[in-house]
């Protein structure tokens, strides 16, 4: 018995095949005349617009499209009076309803046996759900990018390599470069070049690992100034744990860094003020005369005088406060001393930042002068002044602020054999807050100490 023939399942009539495949695809198929009449509307095309066979076929084309894209059917009318057929492209159509719906139409020109343009063929595709993807990857896209551009931290993806592929806006805009600029070892030119070779070292490594990676060092801004960034990544897998990419941040935590220095300063302070406090003390129980029946209650209202002071210091710690309750400040520290101390100078006023530098400075040179300088003798002197010295013309700048401390009549002084934690605070410590130049000398007359800084840098 001879294998049936192909098709004839369907019967041997090529068009009843053809109108059974027509009938089965899920794509709207459509037959027009070359006026815009629908001759023919399959099942799909029910489904997809919602008009029967029977209520469409005789109407206009033009039934499906909007006001607005009426022109669409003129140029599709015109390629197909050429022969042309029109490429898919998307377009939106109308439904009975009159709901639109996003549509891919493909329009061919269908020919008669001696190959003249007789009528077209329609296909429309409903992309009415692909669209809707697109648009909530989109969205989600969308949402995603204005998280990364947003966030306070400088955001990047690198490949398994190493090679950063993304960088979100924060990074062009703190760096002020553009991703053109970045490519290759572009991200050197930011980096501290201090930093660069130590810094890609240790994470090739952690390429190698694939352990999470943490470093900091200087990034450069758009305007040039070096901050310090904490920076990390992550590595992203795949499902059977090969890496794909990193993802890292770069926090900025300049604050950070010199909050923290500060805080290490500051208990280097309390433990050196606690021992000078000592010192003071001691001072105070020699220079009060043991053979007076008074001798404890001088001694403990001296003490009580000091603690109170440390009080007083508190509480204007973070307060503007005028140079002359700032030294006066200090001075009662000095005890009966306080009074071979004279001082003079305008009405200045200190932010918070400058009246601390400048009375652990006064501190310092005080509880020396009481130990080893002018006020450890009855007979030295010690004078503090300070003023302003305006500008010479507006162009010439800002204001300088002079203050000085000078001793005489005391012991001989020698400046000290190396460099300790008290040079830190008298020259080191206003010179790096206050953008100051100090000068210290130590010549046979006594101990002098001079400091210069910007009006401005006491704000």
């Amino acid at each position: 018995m001879n294998p049936p023939e192909p098709g004839a399942q369907l019967g041997t009539d090529a068009a009843a095949f053809l109108a059974a495949i027509v009938e089965s695809s899920d794509d709207a198929i459509v037959g027009k005349s070359l006026d815009g009449t629908i001759l023919s509307w399959n099942q799909a095309a029910e489904r997809i617009f919602g008009w029967a066979a029977a209520e469409i076929v005789g109407m206009n084309v033009r039934t499906l499209i909007p006001e607005d894209r009426q022109s669409e059917e003129d140029a599709i009318i015109a390629s197909i009076t050429r022969g042309e057929r029109v490429p898919t492209f998307e377009t939106v159509r109308r439904r009975k309803d009159g709901s639109a719906i996003d549509v891919a139409v493909t329009v061919s020109p269908v020919r008669d046996a001696s190959g003249r343009v007789v009528a077209a063929s329609k296909i429309a595709r409903d992309i009415g759900p692909k669209k809707q993807t697109l648009r909530r990857l989109e969205e989600s896209e969308a949402r995603l990018s204005l998280l990364a551009d947003n966030m306070s931290q400088l955001a990047w993806i690198a490949e398994s390599d190493g090679k950063v592929i993304w960088r979100n806006k924060r990074w062009f805009d703190y760096t002020g470069t553009t991703p053109e600029e970045m490519q290759g070892e572009g991200r050197e030119t930011v980096q501290h070049p201090d930093y660069i070779e130590p810094v890609t070292a240790r994470f090739r490594d952690h390429l190698i690992s694939g352990e999470d990676w943490e470093d900091t060092f200087p990034l450069r801004s758009a305007t040039g100034e070096w901050r310090w960034f904490l920076s990390r990544a992550t590595p992203i897998l795949d499902i059977d744990g090969a890496i794909l990419f990193w993802f890292g941040t770069n926090t900025d935590v300049t604050e950070m860094r010199d909050a923290e220095q500060r805080i290490e300063l500051l208990l280097q302070e309390v433990n050196h003020r606690s021992k000078n406090m000592l010192a003071i003390i001691q001072s105070l129980a020699r220079r009060t005369d043991v053979a007076r029946p008074d001798f404890l209650e001088r001694l403990e209202q001296r003490i009580r005088s000091l603690a109170a002071n440390q009080d007083l210091l508190v509480r204007k710690a973070w307060a503007h406060i005028p140079v002359r309750e700032m030294v006066d400040a200090q001075l009662q520290t000095l005890g009966d001393a306080r009074g071979q101390v004279d001082c003079h100078g305008p009405e200045v006023m200190l932010s918070p930042g400058a009246a601390e530098a400048l009375a652990m400075a006064l501190h310092e040179m005080g509880t020396n002068a009481l130990k080893y300088g002018a006020l450890s003798s009855m007979t030295g002197r010690v004078a503090i002044a300070w003023s302003v010295i305006p500008a010479d013309a507006p162009e010439a700048g800002d204001p300088v602020f002079r203050i000085s401390w000078r001793e005489q009549g005391g012991p001989p002084v020698a400046p000290p054999e190396r460099p300790g934690f008290g040079t830190r605070i008298i020259v080191d410590v206003p010179r790096m807050k206050l953008n100051a130049h100090v000068e210290t000398t130590y010549d046979a007359g006594g101990f002098a100490w001079q400091l210069q800084c910007p009006v401005s840098a006491l704000s």
